[in-house]
């Protein structure tokens, strides 16, 4: 436990920073900026704190860190709604020299994050190292786990989908009487990461691609079986104009969406189930706001995230 007379000594005043204002190596994160604040925030919210030991202004391990990971529109969304984000300078005084001896940090350090609960204590192992989107979340979802809530499926779709960058992926061609329908069936399987409707030979086919430690092509046939499609050996494919086509014609083609997001709520459309649970917070928010007039899903995620995002 590390809330002990030592926190005492920390400076009480709060500061928050403004997105607008975050320097670099912060990323777009609103950010708590002391100690004893975020401890008494977690407290009274039941939430873990996302604890940044962050050296600004940085190297440029922290720059590439705040601008590729700490900038990315669903990693922002889960941690200033599941956790409470405090970043801590690792090349100050004062109270930040404070809190990095409480928790026997190095100065002048890379980025180091550490999930803790509201008495300071660490719900998983310190993360150092790991300079990636995967090995942030995949810590946020251990830590998540052990609260009453658990990890929401966003955040685990999340999860998989970055983790899916460093597996090995496979792709299989699957031609059926209509694409569309081919695309919803086949992208519900656990495993698959994404699906593209498209042309092969004269045939209107599916592209899969999928993580072989979750799911063996001879699975996937089976599954790609019961909606009567059949495999067909890779040739040239020219992609249709109407991907997701379940999910083009919904609400939901407003929203900024990553691969695997496009996948799943258009297989869930197509099946009559609720897509909304593989959304965050603040898409859930955009599709009753109506925040993008238009079409965004299939454009880059993190370019029509923060459009969407200044547009409120």
């Amino acid at each position: 436990m590390r809330y002990t007379l030592a926190v005492l000594f920390i400076s009480l005043n709060l500061h928050v920073t403004a997105q607008s204002d975050n320097p670099i190596e912060l990323g777009k994160i609103k950010w708590l900026r002391n100690y004893s604040e975020a401890l008494a925030q977690a407290e009274k919210e039941d939430k873990p704190i996302f604890l940044l030991f962050q050296e600004v202004p940085g190297c440029a391990t922290c720059k590439n860190y705040g601008q590729n990971v700490l900038s990315h529109g669903l990693l922002v969304d889960a941690i200033e709604n599941e956790f409470i984000p405090l970043a801590i300078h690792n090349n100050k005084g004062g109270h930040d020299r404070d809190v990095l001896e409480l928790f026997g940090e190095p100065t002048w350090n890379n980025p180091v994050v550490r999930i803790v609960n509201e008495k300071g204590d660490d719900l998983v192992t310190r993360i150092a190292g790991k300079y990636s989107v995967e090995g942030v979340v995949e810590g946020m979802v251990t830590a998540l786990e052990k609260t009453i809530k658990g990890a929401p499926e966003y955040i685990k779709l999340l999860h998989e989908e970055s983790a899916s960058s460093n597996k090995k992926l496979a792709e299989s061609y699957y031609s059926m009487y209509c694409f569309w329908s081919g695309e919803g069936h086949l992208g519900n399987q656990d495993g698959v990461v994404e699906t593209s409707p498209g042309f092969m030979n004269g045939h209107e086919v599916v592209k899969v691609i999928y993580d072989v430690e979750k799911l063996s092509e001879k699975k996937l046939e089976a599954h790609a079986k019961e909606a009567k499609c059949r495999p067909i050996a890779k040739s040239s494919f020219r992609i249709d104009k109407d991907p997701q086509y379940y999910l083009k014609k919904s609400k939901y083609s407003r929203l900024p969406l990553t691969p695997m997001q496009r996948t799943k709520i258009n297989s869930a459309i197509a099946h009559g189930k609720n897509p909304e649970t593989y959304l965050s917070p603040s898409q859930l928010k955009w599709v009753k706001t109506n925040a993008s007039k238009e079409q965004v899903y299939t454009e880059d995620f993190n370019t029509s995230w923060w459009k969407t995002a200044k547009s409120e």
